[in-house]
C-alpha cells in the first residue's frame, strides 16, 4: 500500500531548513538594529561635539518633577542658572544669576510655567567663578497634559559673551568715531564718500547730506596730485601728509591728512578711511614762534641766530656776497649816561633808517646790543660796497632827538668779501670784526675792508687778550706807582698807581698796548678793581713811612664812571681794605666828564661827598668848557705831557702853561704838570707857579718794594 505522509528524513530536512531561514532572518535583525545603534551613537557623538562647538547647552525642564535634564555641560560654567523658579530658590546672594537679571528671566519661567507663554528667550548674566558670563537662553513647551498645561519644556543655553562684548566694541568704536576730534571721512574703493563723523561737519562746515556720494577732491591742487594719493592709497594700503583744502565758507585750511585701505580676508579693498586734522592755528603758532625766534624783538629785524642760518647757507651754497658788520660809535657811554630807554629807542630810530638802504635781496640784521650786520647777496664789487657803507655811514650820523636829547652817533663798519676773504661763516665773522675794529682805530665813524696784515693784528690781539684776561683772572696784575713831588720843597706830595702786566716770558707788556684792549672788552672794570685794592694795601704800610705820601691817585676809567653804583662800589672797597678816604685820588679825563658834564657832576660831587680827592687829568686835550670847569668839585688840575715837551723853546706852549696855571688858580685848584724830564721844565714850572711835577726827572713808576727804598733815600737826602 502505497504511504501519503513524509518520511522521518523528509521532515527533519524540512525541519532544518525552517531552522536555517529562522536564523538567517535573526542574524540579519540583529545586525540590522547593530548598524542602527552604531549609527545612533555617531550621531549622538556628532551633536555632542556640535554643542562642545557651538557651547551651547540643550536641556529639558520636568515641570511637575521639577527637574533638569542636560544633554552638555559646559566645561568651564557647571551650575545651572539658578532662577527660583525650576529650582524653587528664590531670589537671594546664593542664586548665580545677575542680581539686575534674575528678576526678569524669573517672570518669564512663570508666564512659561503658568502656561502663557509656549516660546521664550531671554538674556543675562550667569556667574563663572569670579566674572560674568552673558547667556542667551531659549525654550519651548514639549510636552503638555490633558489640561493643556505643560509637562516638559524643552531649551537650549548658548554662552553670547563674545557677541555682546563684540557689539560693545562696535559701540564704543562707533560712538568714539563720532565723537574723536579728528574728522573721519569713509570712502568705497572707488574713492567716494560713505560715512563722515561730526567732527568732519565741524572741521569743514559741510554738513552730512552736502559730501555724501561725493568723490574726494582737493581744489588747491591739480588733479595729477589727487590721483597719485589714489594710486598711493591703491597700491600701498596708505598715504599721509599735509595738504590744504577750503572749508564751506571760502576760507583756507591746513590738513594733516591720513588715508588707510581697509581689505578683506582675500586681500581686496573693501573701503578706505580717511582721518584728518585741523593743524591750521597750529602751523600759524609755529609760524609765529619761528618768526619770533629769529627776529629782534626790540627793532623787529633779523636777530643773530636768523643771521647765523643766512649766512651759513650763502657759504654752503657758495653764494659770493659781502658782510658788513658794524657797531654804534661810544653807543655804551650814551646808553649808561642817559638810560637804556634812551638807548633802546635810539637802535630803533637807526633800524628805522637802514632798513630801506641797499637793494631788495640785501638783508639787514640786529646781531645784538649795537652791532648790526648786512648780508649783500650775489654782489662783491668794491665800488657797490663802498657806496653802501657810505649810505650807512651816512644815515647814522645824522642827529637823533630821543626824550629830549640831541645826539650825534657815528659807526664803524668792517667789511669782508666772499670768497675772497674767507671759506667759512665762521671765519668771515672774525675777519669782519677785524675790518671793524681797524675802523674804530682810524677814529670811528668810517669804513675797512679787510686785509691780510689785519689778520696778523687780531692775531696779535687776540694773544694779548688771552695774556690779559689771565692775569686777572689768576690776580697777577702788578701795581706800580710813580711819585710826585712838590716843587716848593722837593719831597714826595703823592703817587700814582699804574698797572703793569707781564707776558709769558716775565716782560712788561706795554699799557699803550692792554689799557685800551681792556676798555674795549670791559676787563677794565676787574683790572681797575684790582689796582684800587692794592693800592689801598700798600698805602696802609706806606702811612707808617716817616717821610711818605699821604695819598695815591688811582685812574677811573670811561667804562667805571658810565656806572651808576660807582660811588657805593668805592666805598665798599675802602672799607673792606680799611682805607680812610683822604688818602684816595681818582683821575678822571676831561673826555669823561665832558661827555655828559651834567651827569659827571653829579657823580664827582658823590665822589667828593665820600671824602675823596679829584683830579682832572689831561687837561688841555680835551674841550672842557670854563662855565661846567668851575662847577666840578675838583681839587686838582694835571696838564699833559703835550703841553710840556715843548715848554723850553715854544712860546706858545709856554703861555698856554701859564695860561692854565693862572685859570686853576682862580678856580681853586692845584696843578700838577705830567711829562717832566728836564730841570729846564721844573725851572719855568717854578716860575709859573706850577705846585707839584710828576715825570722821569723826579722818579720813574716803581713797584712798592723799590718806593719805599725811594723814600727812605729821599729821608736821608732832606735830613
Amino acid at each position: 500500500m502505497r504511504s501519503t505522509g513524509f518520511s522521518s528524513l523528509q521532515v527533519g530536512l524540512i525541519i532544518f531548513a525552517l531552522l536555517s531561514v529562522a536564523l538567517t532572518l535573526g542574524y540579519l535583525m540583529f545586525t540590522a538594529k547593530l548598524r542602527s545603534f552604531n549609527k545612533l551613537e555617531r550621531a549622538n557623538a556628532s551633536l555632542h561635539r556640535l554643542l562642545e562647538g557651538t557651547q551651547q547647552q540643550l536641556w529639558t525642564w520636568r515641570v511637575n518633577e521639577n527637574e533638569v535634564e542636560r544633554t552638555y555641560i559646559w566645561p568651564n560654567c557647571s551650575q545651572f542658572p539658578l532662577d527660583g523658579v525650576r529650582f524653587g530658590i528664590g531670589q537671594h546672594e546664593d542664586s548665580n544669576i545677575h542680581p539686575d537679571d534674575i528678576r526678569q528671566l524669573s517672570q518669564t519661567l512663570a508666564h512659561v510655567k503658568d502656561g502663557k507663554l509656549r516660546q521664550y528667550q531671554c538674556t543675562y548674566r550667569l556667574k563663572n567663578g569670579t566674572q560674568w558670563v552673558w547667556v542667551l537662553e531659549r525654550g519651548e513647551v514639549a510636552e503638555e497634559d490633558a489640561e493643556g498645561a505643560p509637562r516638559a519644556i524643552h531649551g537650549v543655553l548658548s554662552d553670547i559673551s563674545d557677541i555682546i562684548n563684540s557689539d560693545e566694541r562696535i559701540d564704543m568704536l562707533a560712538t568714539s568715531l563720532t565723537n574723536i576730534s579728528d574728522g573721519i571721512c569713509i570712502f568705497d574703493r572707488f574713492f567716494r564718500k560713505r560715512e563722515i563723523n561730526n567732527a568732519y561737519e565741524r572741521i569743514t562746515g559741510y554738513e552730512r547730506s552736502q559730501v555724501i556720494g561725493q568723490a574726494f577732491a582737493l581744489p588747491h591742487y591739480d588733479r595729477d596730485f589727487t590721483d597719485q594719493i589714489k594710486h598711493t592709497v591703491l597700491r600701498q594700503g596708505r598715504w599721509s601728509g599735509e595738504v590744504t583744502d577750503f572749508k564751506a565758507d571760502g576760507s583756507e585750511l591746513l590738513l594733516e591728512l591720513t588715508f588707510d585701505a581697509v581689505r578683506s580676508d582675500n586681500g581686496d579693498i573693501k573701503l578706505i578711511v580717511a582721518s584728518f586734522s585741523d593743524i591750521t592755528e597750529r602751523r600759524n603758532t609755529e609760524n609765529e614762534l619761528r618768526r619770533l625766534s629769529n627776529t629782534d624783538s626790540l627793532t623787529g629785524l633779523p636777530n643773530r641766530s636768523y643771521f647765523q642760518v643766512s649766512h651759513s647757507n650763502l657759504v654752503r651754497k657758495r653764494v659770493s656776497h659781502a658782510l658788513l658788520l658794524f657797531d654804534l660809535d661810544d653807543f655804551k657811554r650814551i646808553n649808561d649816561s642817559l638810560g637804556h630807554e634812551v638807548g633802546d629807542e635810539l637802535l630803533c630810530r637807526v633800524a628805522d633808517r637802514l632798513a630801506d638802504l641797499g637793494r631788495r635781496q640785501d638783508t639787514l640784521y640786529r646781531l645784538g646790543g649795537d652791532e648790526f650786520g648786512i648780508l649783500v647777496e650775489d654782489n662783491t664789487d668794491i665800488n657797490v660796497i663802498s657806496t653802501i657803507a657810505q649810505q650807512v655811514n651816512a644815515e647814522i650820523a645824522k642827529p637823533y632827538n630821543v626824550k629830549g636829547h640831541e645826539i650825534a652817533l657815528g659807526s664803524s663798519i668792517g667789511i669782508v668779501l666772499y670768497p675772497h676773504d674767507a671759506h667759512t661763516s665762521q671765519e668771515l665773522l672774525q675777519k669782519a670784526d677785524t675790518a671793524m675794529y681797524h675802523a674804530k682805530q682810524r677814529g670811528g665813524n668810517c669804513y675797512q675792508f679787510f686785509n691780510a696784515p689785519m689778520n696778523e693784528n687780531a692775531i696779535q690781539r687776540l694773544v694779548l687778550e688771552s695774556q690779559v684776561r689771565h692775569a686777572i683772572r689768576n690776580e697777577q696784575v702788578e701795581v706800580f706807582y710813580q711819585p710826585k713831588m712838590e716843587i716848593a720843597t722837593g719831597h714826595i706830595s703823592g703817587i700814582e698807581a699804574l698797572a703793569r702786566i707781564r707776558d709769558e716770558y716775565g716782560q712788561f707788556i706795554s699799557p699803550s698796548q692792554f689799557i685800551p684792549l681792556c676798555e674795549d672788552t670791559g676787563l677794565i672794570i676787574p683790572l681797575s678793581e684790582q689796582v684800587l685794592r692794592q693800592a689801598c694795601r700798600d698805602m696802609r704800610n706806606l702811612l707808617a713811612l716817616q717821610g711818605s705820601p699821604r695819598s695815591v691817585a688811582i685812574n677811573l676809567s670811561a667804562r667805571q664812571f658810565t656806572q651808576s653804583s660807582l660811588a657805593l662800589f668805592i666805598e665798599q672797597v675802602l672799607q673792606e681794605e680799611q682805607m680812610h678816604p683822604r688818602h684816595i685820588e681818582f683821575e678822571i679825563t676831561e673826555g669823561m666828564v665832558m661827555s655828559d658834564p651834567e651827569r659827571a657832576i653829579a657823580m664827582l660831587e658823590n665822589l667828593a661827598d665820600m671824602g675823596v680827592q679829584l683830579a682832572l687829568d689831561d687837561f688841555g686835550t680835551g674841550y672842557s668848557s670854563l662855565s661846567y670847569l668851575k662847577r666840578f668839585p675838583m681839587h686838582t688840575l694835571k696838564i699833559d705831557k703835550e703841553f710840556i715837551d715843548d715848554i723850553t723853546f715854544d712860546e706858545r706852549d709856554r703861555k698856554m702853561v701859564e695860561s692854565i696855571i693862572g685859570m686853576a688858580h682862580n678856580l681853586g685848584l692845584k696843578v700838577v704838570a705830567e711829562g717832566v724830564e728836564q730841570k729846564a721844565q721844573l725851572d719855568i714850572l717854578r716860575r709859573l707857579q706850577c705846585e707839584y711835577i710828576q715825570g722821569y726827572y723826579f722818579a720813574k713808576p716803581m713797584s712798592a718794594e723799590a718806593l719805599i727804598e725811594f723814600i727812605a733815600k729821599q729821608q736821608l737826602a732832606y735830613s
